[in-house]
């Protein structure tokens, strides 16, 4: 066994979970809310980008200027029309309504495509790698780690420096004192919703380009997503970072003592974190 391989596959395998991860960080950041049916957007919207490909014969890149708005469109028209609606001290009933949309989203699915697996097809990109001595980086898994450094940048950089961003922690500290200081809470949750679905745009593109997907592939992605979320540390951006790429390289490992054991050994890292830093290894300070 290469250690050093095995390694790099993780971090490779971990820039597909921060995708996955990111949207989850960013609506719990600012809204406090858990999105039960994320995962279940994440592969909507890999059927739309399938879509779009099979009627355009675009490159699956392309139809991110197809699925990134009109998922951002999504994202806004739910939080204004429906989520708005659930939120308040209570956090069951977005519990609820987001379980509702993930049980839609997957027999809509159902319906729509019947259960057989599909792909989003990348020609030589699919199969392309960067050698380096006795080891080979995968391209298109390269390119989804650099996508998701970029993606957390961007984010941390819109949340610190831009006016909306801090709006955005305004809102996320205290909504209340927020909207007497005059901002509009209601646009704001709105703003970081159609945002956050541009993000699950993004990552639901990648997961098509990466693996077969079906309806119910969703619940899969959002305990990948929400375990990043927790390890890396809750409210963090580059914490989501760092559990994606813990939580790959993690797998990574486990899979050399048996195939059996990668996805058990994610899920004992998430636990033990879980039960000894609740908050995770880089929550966002107070």
């Amino acid at each position: 066994m290469n250690l050093l391989d095995v390694i790099l596959q993780g971090l490779l395998l971990g820039g597909l979970y921060t995708m996955f991860a990111i949207g989850l960080s960013l609506l719990f950041g600012v809204m406090r809310l858990v999105n039960i049916a994320h995962g279940d957007f994440i592969v909507l919207a890999a059927y739309m980008a399938h879509a779009v490909l099979m009627a355009t014969g675009w490159h699956p890149f392309a139809t991110l200027l197809v699925v990134v708005p009109v998922m951002a469109g999504v994202g806004y028209v739910l939080q204004r029309a429906v989520l708005a609606r659930a939120l308040g001290d209570d956090i069951l009933p977005p519990l609820l309504v987001t379980f509702g949309f993930a049980v839609i989203i997957q027999n809509g699915l159902l319906s729509a495509f019947t259960s057989n697996a599909l792909h989003l097809p990348s020609g030589d990109l699919q199969t392309a790698s960067l050698p380096h001595g006795a080891i080979n980086i995968g391209l298109l898994p390269l390119i989804t780690l650099l996508a998701a450094v970029a993606l957390i940048w961007g984010l941390e950089t819109l949340f610190a420096r831009t006016a909306i961003g801090r709006a955005f922690r305004a809102t996320s500290d205290d909504a209340e004192i927020a909207t007497a200081l005059g901002v509009k809470t209601a646009k704001i949750f709105a703003l970081a919703t159609a945002l956050c679905f541009a993000t699950i745009a993004i990552a639901g593109v990648f997961l098509a380009m990466r693996s077969n997907f079906d309806p119910f592939a969703g619940p899969a992605r959002l305990l990948f997503g929400f375990e990043a979320v927790i390890i890396g540390g809750i409210g963090s951006f580059w914490g989501t970072l760092a559990g994606g790429l813990i939580l790959g390289v993690t797998q990574s490992l486990g899979a050399q003592i048996s195939p059996q054991f990668q996805i058990l050994a994610g899920h004992i890292v998430f636990f033990l974190i879980l039960a000894f830093r609740p908050r995770g290894l880089f929550p966002k300070t107070a």
